[in-house]
């Protein structure tokens, strides 16, 4: 609609940079918005919603293109700084004190997207296109920690455009509906405790765990500290790539696959030590400033065009979510978990950070930090799990 003869209308990166980077602050702005229309509106559809959608939307109005070499620098430079400094930030021993409990029921939830996956892909390979197992990677991805995996996937497989598009779809259709599921699920909570025979006592140690655990000393970020969060960051990033490109090549192990588990790795590393004290000025907020530009470039890349394939990805979805929630409530059966571990320990695989403390406070007030904590631990296998469905996935897709 917006495109001219000779193309998009915006084509020069910086000018691309400078819309994106604009209808991306602009979305948060609102949702930031103190108006009650605003803010209820953007409690069911958050933000990060429209950081995939309206890039996607001017692609294919014809306001932006669905290449450029923008879009390649954020993913081989904004990716991996933006995992390292959210890493980096994590409080390893804060999360490992959440009890095997809260934790073992997470890891029923990624095993049941990692074994999910596949066996979707499988029941609906023959009405998809032979290189959907590359969708299944990204959907992986941001199944099992967030949207910041599934930009590392999209990355590592090289999903296309014509993949991608349909599976964004999926991912905030279905994704934001279990969601909306869980919400609901929240006044049930007592009689499923009841029928479980669930020991509740572990929701309150954990809330006074995480309380003592999480007091932050924040502190108003200052130049010198900037500067040391972007330089570790880039240069990390920049030697990690340059590394990485020297170790062996494959469809699934490349490049970019090896430069996200490296980085991911060195900043798990770097939470134990006296790196992490730059979260006290603000480095995930930066962690997170990029990622949200990358999932941008990302929905830049997909165009709705390719979305009239959606039903078939859709019905993919819902089976894969189906797996992935008997896995949860059969763990929840076998450890007489509450049900508040099956909201976040699902939550912190299927919506990471950014919804796993929306549904906690949903179901307990108190203990947004432990769906925090558990998005964070999404972050952390959410890559190198995801990485383990992708191989699966590629193998189905050769049977």
């Amino acid at each position: 609609m917006f495109a001219t003869s000779n193309g998009p209308l915006i084509q020069e990166p910086m000018a691309i940079f400078a819309y994106l980077v604009a209808l991306v602050g602009f979305v948060f702005i609102l949702g930031e918005s103190k108006n009650h229309i605003l803010r209820k509106f953007f409690h069911y559809a958050p933000p990060l919603i429209w950081t995939y959608f309206l890039p996607m939307i001017s692609t294919t109005l014809g306001i932006i293109p669905s290449s450029s070499d923008l879009y390649s620098f954020v993913s081989a430079y904004i990716l991996p700084v933006g995992l390292l400094l959210l890493l980096l930030s994590i409080n390893v021993k804060a999360t490992l004190k959440l009890g095997p409990k809260a934790i073992l029921m997470f890891l029923a939830g990624t095993v049941g997207v990692i074994v999910g996956g596949p066996i979707a892909l499988a029941i609906f390979q023959p009405y998809l296109p032979e290189d959907a197992w590359t969708g299944v990677a990204a959907l992986a991805g941001s199944w099992i920690g967030g949207s910041a995996n599934m930009a590392a996937l999209v990355e590592a497989v090289d999903t296309p455009e014509h993949i991608l598009s349909p599976i964004i779809v999926v991912d905030t259709v279905v994704g934001y509906s279990w969601m909306g599921i869980m919400i609901a699920l929240a006044g049930y909570q007592a009689r499923f405790d009841k029928w479980n025979k669930a020991d509740n006592r572990i929701i309150g140690e954990v809330n006074k765990q995480v309380g003592e655990l999480e007091k932050k000393n924040a502190r108003p970020i200052a130049v010198p500290q900037l500067l040391a969060i972007l330089g570790l960051g880039f240069g990390l990033a920049f030697i990690v790539g340059k590394f990485s490109e020297k170790l062996p090549q494959g469809d699934i192990l490349n490049t970019a696959t090896w430069t996200i588990m490296i980085i991911s790795a060195i900043g798990i590393v770097l939470s134990f030590t006296k790196v992490r004290e730059l979260e006290n000025y603000g480095a995930s907020i930066v962690g997170y400033a990029g990622i949200y530009l990358l999932l941008a470039t990302i929905g830049a890349k997909a165009n709705l065009i390719y979305v009239v394939e959606a039903p078939q990805y859709i019905l993919m979805g819902i089976v894969w979510l189906a797996i992935h929630i008997l896995f949860l409530f059969g763990a929840a059966r076998l450890l007489r978990s509450p049900m508040f571990f099956v909201a976040v320990g699902s939550q912190g695989n299927i919506g990471g950070t950014s919804s796993a403390p929306v549904v906690a406070s949903v179901f307990q007030p108190a203990l947004a930090p432990v769906g925090l904590l558990m998005g964070l631990l999404g972050n952390i296998v959410g890559t190198y799990g995801a990485i383990v469905c992708a191989k699966l996935a590629q193998m189905v897709s050769q049977m």
